[in-house]
């Protein structure tokens, strides 16, 4: 594969952009927006409206040096290629959730035929020298569509979510035809060794590829490279953020509620992979088990809703309101409210105080790629007086933030006794473990993420 050269372009494909300023945050849209505005290119997405006839040809917004090239979708494809294959057969089954997909949809024929609209874009934008880089699970075959259109440069992907064993991915019906598709691709990023082993398996195992060594894979006359690349932050931009003015609003409206109690926080997606009913559960433990914590914490959940029309989803939102409802009813006094649970999304600059405030952050999914609500809150942390990271062993940053307090969030009992000792930490515990965690963070940024992927 050629190297990306210093005057070679971005063009970049996923599912949504950033061409909205304010929707700069998250993983893949901060990692994907800072490494092009940088170099220059192209973004290439869906445009977020569904049309009855769309055009054929994209929406064009310039923003500095980067172009967005925006696709509509009608609606029937994008039930089809979002929320029935993508998010009812792929999300699930690379999060180990085959309890959850569903296979019999009948979604494949519009997720291919979607891959090919959007190669369509990518031929018509990129030049001869750019590098195609193509974002997460919903583009799986779009390097082998590019090159059936006769594109030639190198064409890079990144998996932003976990991959699965080769016996779980095979579940698939359509596995065959999507490894071979994946095999096109001459750079695949992945979060985790753990997911570049299982991806590199499925390879050798499904295909006859032939391992050149650890990252490198065979099949016939074309070789695969895979990096293992786990995705990081700007430090210095996230720290700024804490004395933006949003954040110290967010800090005064949040501080009159707690009344000089101690705030546990959790900041999820409303997703079944990130756990959050087993969450609640293990916060009834603790108020069960350790009586001194009422009335003098609270946990409050900031979960704004995902996908909301796909079933999983909406019974996932029923559970939690729940369980919330009955841990507040078990425990709660008319002067204290153990939960709060917030179904809505708050704004960068305001999350960035609500995590300066917090005492323990629950960091806790059954599965994740990486998961960098970890890393922005040991970047939010005031160094004198540091809060406590409390991670699941199942979240991709627990492989670099092993200084946190690591649990299984299976196990109820154990999670709730490390919340507990969390909450009781001394500070010097509470320093050396911020600053080992702190370190790592700002070693293993978005700079170092960019340059190991394109090394």
């Amino acid at each position: 594969m050629s190297q990306l050269s210093d005057n070679s372009r971005l063009i970049v494909v996923s599912n949504r952009t950033a061409v909205d300023p304010e929707s700069r945050a998250g993983g893949l849209a901060v990692a994907v927006w800072d490494s092009l505005s940088k170099r220059g290119g192209t973004w290439i997405g869906w445009s977020g409206q569904l049309k009855d006839y769309p055009s054929s040809r994209p929406r064009l917004v310039e923003d500095g040096a980067v172009d967005f090239a925006l696709l509509d979708l009608r609606k029937a494809d994008y039930d089809d290629f979002y929320l029935g294959y993508a998010n009812e057969v792929l999300w699930p089954t690379l999060h180990n959730r085959l309890d959850l997909a569903q296979f019999d949809n009948d979604s494949y024929p519009a997720y291919r035929r979607i891959n090919r609209h959007f190669a369509d874009c990518v031929m018509d934008r990129a030049r001869d020298g750019d590098f195609v880089w193509v974002q997460d699970y919903h583009f799986f075959p779009l390097a082998r569509d590019l090159r059936a259109k006769g594109r030639t440069g190198p064409i890079g992907f990144f998996l932003h979510i976990p991959f699965p064993a080769p016996e779980i991915f095979r579940a698939i019906p359509d596995a065959p035809d999507l490894i071979q598709a994946i095999a096109h691709y001459d750079l695949i990023g992945l979060q985790t060794a753990g997911d570049v082993k299982n991806l590199r398996d499925t390879l050798i195992e499904e295909l006859g590829g032939v391992a050149l060594d650890d990252d490198c894979v065979r099949i016939g006359e074309h070789i695969v490279r895979l990096r293992h690349c786990p995705i990081g932050i700007d430090v210095d931009a996230f720290r700024d953020e804490v004395n933006s003015e949003p954040a110290q609003q967010a800090v005064a409206r949040l501080s009159q509620f707690l009344d000089g109690r101690k705030l546990m926080l959790g900041v999820d997606r409303m997703d079944y992979s990130k756990g959050l009913p087993q969450r609640f559960e293990a916060i009834s433990r603790l108020f069960d088990t350790y009586p001194d914590t009422h009335g003098t914490v609270n946990f409050t959940q900031i979960a704004p809703p995902s996908r909301s029309r796909v079933d999983e989803y909406k019974n996932l939102r029923k559970r939690i309101d729940r369980l919330c409802g009955r841990i507040n009813g078990s425990n709660g006094d008319l002067d204290w409210l153990p939960i709060r649970y917030l179904a809505r999304g708050y704004k960068r600059e305001e999350l960035a105080g609500i995590y300066r405030l917090a005492k323990v952050c629950l960091v806790t999914p059954l599965q994740d790629g990486m998961n960098l609500v970890a890393k922005e809150y040991v970047a939010a942390q005031d160094a004198d007086d540091p809060g406590v990271l409390v991670l699941s062993k199942f979240a991709g940053a627990a492989r670099q933030m092993g200084d946190a307090v690591i649990v299984n969030p299976h196990d109820l009992d154990g999670t709730a006794a490390a919340i507990k000792m969390a909450l009781d930490m001394p500070l010097a515990e509470r320093q050396r473990r911020w600053q080992s965690l702190y370190d790592g963070i700002r070693r293993e940024d978005i700079n170092w993420w960019r340059a190991r992927y394109f090394a």
